[in-house]
């Protein structure tokens, strides 16, 4: 990777000196007279010469507001455990085993899924490390096409946005099931939950989290740190406990594993009901840009957040890989699953391990999806703390900047991390109403957010040889193998998005329906409208924040700036031009 010439750090200069000390300047701005020429491919960043995390925010034009407290560990625990692969492929295997294409569908779909997704991890990580923000793709949208174009950020950042936050609620809702599940087994199947009662544990674990992202950026690393050991740790010991107690007359042969296919959709091409397997590998391995929405909080986040991001995605294929064959190969009859418990994937470790050994190991399983939830609560509550400096800054939303607020104590979002979870519970209130609508939200989750990661890297492709916006790599730079891993990562998300959005279920009802296609198209036209009606005179994409150091401390009801402080900002500043 080339390191960069001076003439293109200058031009990185109209990036980040304020126009007048105003706050009311946004992006279009800085590129007036050609000033924002930030480079082309050419000037990646390289390892030595290595920016200070400031002064690469700096460049943006921004200045971080909170703690950096995540290391490496932290941060890739964090990427993994977003993930949850083992909790993930115990909520969704029954979807590619008894309602796909049978045990073929439950180990291929996953390996091809999981290199496929290769793809989309890189190109997510390059974006991630061009753009170290809190704002993740939604920044990179903006950030990587033609000046002017706000309306494709609004939309991205609105898929991004409420993605996640169905994911969150889609996983604290699975999570509760899984609690469920285990008193049911326990009880021998002699145990019924209600609505209210799979509500208010929903709800109950959901407060949970919410005071705990309330915590202090490095109580969260400290926590944070230990996820991934939990995660990987129980993956192995159910594939190692599963093979200690399948005898070998009881394991299905190989022709089994790896070539069976069962049709139990309805639909008449066996092709098309193997390919339903994808919808666990594609859930489970989502928000591949959470770690840069903590990227203001980790050090080094340009190489520490691609890297993490990279690294969890072919740990969480290559180990969950594993334990998908494993769980077929111990898995028995077909026709005793899912057992009275409700889940396959639990019963199948009772009826190896035995119904004790199995809810011994079975809370555990249950803790990477807590885990998973916090992690993902925390990632959602700083995408809504980015938008400080888009949509709730610009007014895009009516809060008056409420949710671009740092807590003065913790310096953290807590205004923020409090609306994911408000938001979250009224997904999850709709249960009471039907079932089948609260799914139809949380179905959305894979789908809504693999398109909004989809968007940023065609802009970064389509303009990046335009003259106002050039895109300048970070330390993660794929170089010439970018364009052909770019192209693949978009096929494949079309393709596998087309997937996720099919009907499994043939002949078509109401109730069996996919929504998550029409809630995902419905997001983008509405927030379209949204956009062309009123958001368009108010939102003009993220708005830098350096000088406004005064305003800062104001509105997180902090100390005044020091003089030490507002030095710095201008050093920083000077550095980065």
């Amino acid at each position: 990777m080339a390191s960069m010439s001076t003439s293109e750090k200058n031009g990185a200069g109209g990036l980040v000196q304020p126009v007048d000390g105003s706050t009311t300047h946004h992006r279009t701005q800085y590129y007036a007279n050609g000033e924002g020429d930030m480079g082309g491919d050419d000037a990646s960043i390289s390892a030595d010469s290595q920016d200070t995390d400031e002064v690469a925010l700096a460049r943006l034009g921004y200045k971080s507001e909170m703690i950096r407290e995540f290391g490496n560990l932290s941060t890739f625990s964090f990427a993994m455990s977003i993930m949850g692969m083992c909790s993930s492929i115990a909520t969704t295997f029954n979807t590619p085993l008894l309602y796909g294409g049978g045990p073929a569908s439950v180990v291929w779909c996953w390996l091809i899924g999981s290199i496929f997704n290769t793809t989309l991890g890189a190109s997510v990580a390059e974006i991630v490390s061009a753009y170290p923000t809190s704002g993740g793709v939604y920044t990179a949208s903006l950030q990587s096409m033609r000046i002017g174009s706000s309306s494709v950020g609004w939309i991205v950042g609105w898929l991004n946005l409420l993605g996640q936050t169905a994911g969150v609620a889609s996983t604290e809702f699975g999570l509760a099931q899984m609690i469920w599940a285990g008193c049911a087994l326990g009880k021998d199947g002699d145990f019924v939950v209600t609505t209210g009662m799979q509500f208010g544990l929903f709800v109950g674990l959901l407060i949970v989290h919410g005071f705990l992202n309330s915590l202090k950026t490095r109580d969260l690393a400290f926590l944070t740190q230990g996820f991934v050991f939990v995660n990987i740790g129980m993956t192995l010991i159910i594939v190692i406990v599963l093979l200690a107690t399948t005898g070998r007359e009881n394991m299905h042969p190989a022709s089994y594993v790896f070539t069976q296919v069962y049709n139990y959709t309805g639909w008449q091409n066996n092709g098309l009901a193997f390919m339903f397997g994808l919808l666990s590998v594609q859930w489970t391995m989502t928000d591949y840009d959470a770690a840069a929405h903590i990227s203001e909080e980790v050090k080094k986040a340009a190489i520490a957040a691609p890297v993490a991001i990279f690294v969890a995605v072919i740990g969480t294929g290559a180990l969950g890989w594993v334990l998908n064959v494993v769980m077929v190969l111990c898995s028995g009859d077909i026709n005793d699953l899912p057992g009275i418990s409700g889940s396959a994937f639990l019963t199948i470790m009772a009826n190896r391990m035995g119904k004790t050994g199995a809810l011994i190991l079975w809370p555990f399983v249950c803790l990477v999806a807590f885990f998973t939830v916090q992690t993902a609560t925390q990632a959602c509550a700083r995408t809504f703390y980015a938008f400080r400096y888009g949509l709730s800054r610009d007014g895009g939303l009516p809060d008056r900047g409420l949710f671009g607020r740092l807590n003065g104590y913790t310096k953290t979002p807590v205004w923020s991390v409090w609306l994911v979870i408000v938001l979250s519970i009224a997904m999850g209130a709709l249960s009471w109403a039907s079932l089948i609508a609260a799914q139809a939200i949380f179905s959305m989750c894979a789908v809504a957010m693999d398109l909004s990661y989809v968007i940023p890297v065609v802009c970064r492709r389509w303009y990046s040889n335009h003259p106002e916006v050039k895109f300048r790599p970070g330390p993660f730079y794929m170089g010439s193998w970018g364009l052909w891993v770019n192209i693949i990562m978009v096929s494949w998300t079309v393709f596998e998005c087309i997937i996720l959005a099919f009907p499994t279920i043939q002949p078509i009802t109401a109730q069996n329906f996919n929504y998550a296609s029409v809630i995902t198209i419905g997001v983008m036209i509405l927030s379209g409208i949204w956009y062309a009606l009123g958001g368009r005179r108010h939102y003009h994409g993220p708005k830098p924040n350096l000088g406004e150091t005064h305003e800062r401390h104001t509105e997180n009801n902090m100390l005044a700036p020091s003089k030490d402080e507002e030095a710095s900002e201008k050093d920083i500043a000077r550095l980065a031009a």
